[in-house]
């Protein structure tokens, strides 16, 4: 039963909607590019990386990520990050995933504005043709850079936006952070067309999912697993169809839940709340997508049939173009039809 099911979740046809770019890099990647750069002290033996990776809360994995993105410090190493996250979703059958980059630590790394939109125009190309993965963009706020990383952001966003940019939204620490404060920044993007996609209710309560919500006009949830304490909170997400990107690993890792028998993903799913799964920071976690998916099944008790409309969910959230989108469950259809004759 468990060789099949890992089988069957590694040849399944997926989307990703929540990793991100830094943290997707791989232990190899981030290796060579601390080789590269040993001034920024991210350890450059593997032992050591991976005791780095080690993170005794939320506040400590985001001090760890921030030293691991100021090892990105040219366009090379973002196209780099770009292309090896391309490679690493390929060997998962991810066909679309929609990256999130954060502009402003590039930025303030001292890598030109234009050179990044190059950087992931470029790898964005190198993607499609070399691993047959299509990528889309979410550009994010570093939460604990306050508005004015914000401003910055929507600077960028608006005169440097690469094709295939489809979202906007915050991430970092919740606690301290309070939504409301970038209700404007939001609002500039949403009248670019992008679509908000704020992380919320990850370490913090129900009431930053609402902020989300109410104040950044969020059309998903990065995370969201607080909405499981508020039944109220579910109804509304089940009704009003605000699918939560869950990454069970993560929230393990960073010690948003204690132990994955516990974790709410059972009780979302309930609710008729639409779920999709992530990796968040695959490289950071030590998970893939693929991961993820046996985690739902050998863990928290999904069957197969979860598992395809998790996938399934995966296609209807993202925000991909209609063709794109038809192209991917397509895929799916064919695989579930092969799996059942």
């Amino acid at each position: 039963m468990g060789s099949d099911l890992a089988a069957f979740a590694a040849a399944m046809p997926k989307t990703e909607l929540h990793v991100h770019l830094v943290g997707a890099a791989s232990v190899d990647t981030v290796l060579e590019l601390a080789r590269r750069h040993p001034h920024v002290g991210v350890p450059t033996e593997r032992d050591a990386l991976e005791a780095y990776y080690e993170f005794t809360d939320f506040a400590h994995f985001i001090e760890v990520y921030i030293s691991v993105n100021a090892l990105v410090r040219a366009p090379e190493d973002v196209e780099a990050l770009v292309v090896g996250a391309a490679r690493d979703m390929a060997a998962q059958q991810i066909r679309y995933a929609e990256l999130t980059v954060t502009p402003d630590s590039h930025l303030l790394m001292g890598i030109a504005p234009d050179a990044v939109a190059e950087a992931l125009t470029a790898g964005r190309r190198r993607a499609r043709a070399e691993h047959d993965v299509e990528l889309a963009w979410v550009f994010d706020i570093p939460g604990e850079l306050g508005l004015e990383s914000g401003e910055r952001t929507i600077d960028w966003v608006e005169a440097h936006a690469p094709e295939g940019s489809v979202g906007f939204g915050l991430g970092g620490p919740e606690v301290g952070v309070p939504r409301p404060q970038f209700e404007q920044v939001f609002a500039r993007a949403r009248a670019l067309g992008l679509h908000s996609v704020p992380h919320a209710g990850e370490t913090t309560g129900p009431d930053t999912i609402r902020d989300a919500l109410d104040v950044l006009g969020a059309e998903r949830i990065g995370h969201g697993i607080a909405a499981a304490d508020d039944p109220d909170l579910l109804a509304r997400l089940a009704g009003e169809g605000i699918t939560l990107e869950v990454c069970p690993t993560s929230n393990l890792r960073t010690r948003a839940v204690d132990v994955l028998e516990g974790h709410p993903l059972p009780k979302l799913l309930d609710a008729g709340v639409p779920v999709t799964l992530g990796s968040d920071d695959p490289g950071m976690f030590d998970t893939t997508l693929v991961g993820e998916y046996l985690v739902a099944a050998e863990v928290l008790g999904l069957d197969r049939d979860a598992l395809v409309a998790i996938a399934r969910t995966g296609i209807t959230a993202s925000f991909a173009d209609t063709a794109t989108r038809r192209r991917l469950t397509e895929a799916l259809d064919r695989f579930v039809a092969d799996e059942v004759t």
